[in-house]
């Protein structure tokens, strides 16, 4: 069975909060953005809730175009690809809309090396040992509960 809607807005949003959550306190420290810790955390946060919350969107558009493939589903590199459009995205509402307190700037390449180990270490345990510790995931369409 290929994962259903309900069941890709569930992984998406749990593996993104756990494992993204866990890796950003990981990496929080090392990106290079000159801030205080504190400052880093809570810019880095934001970009994740970000992504969470613009990923819930993504998977409607992505659910309705994969209507349109025979099989329903995307190869596994078009979830590894995806991240292109989903991290510009990402960067545009982060660096347009107020999301950030006062006079914190989102640097560049902080912003990129969070999003783009996060999207890589998520695509990884997802197509990986999420599939092996959850064996009945992909038949359940995806969902976890």
């Amino acid at each position: 069975m290929v994962p259903t809607l309900w069941g890709r807005l569930q992984s998406r949003v749990l593996v993104l909060g756990i494992v993204g959550g866990v890796w950003t306190i990981l990496i929080g420290p090392l990106l290079p953005d000159g801030a205080p810790l504190g400052t880093t955390y809570r810019v880095a946060f934001t970009v994740l809730a970000t992504v969470i919350v613009l990923g819930l969107v993504w998977e409607l558009l992505y659910h309705l175009l994969q209507q349109f493939r025979w099989e329903k589903d995307w190869p596994t590199l078009f979830g590894l690809v995806t991240g292109i459009n989903e991290g510009i995205l990402a960067w545009i509402v982060v660096s347009a809309v107020p999301l950030l307190p006062d006079g914190v700037e989102l640097s560049p390449l902080g912003f990129s090396v969070q999003f783009v180990t996060t999207w890589l270490l998520v695509w990884a345990i997802q197509n990986g040992p999420l599939r092996a510790v959850f064996p009945h995931w992909r038949f359940d369409g995806g969902r976890f509960a």
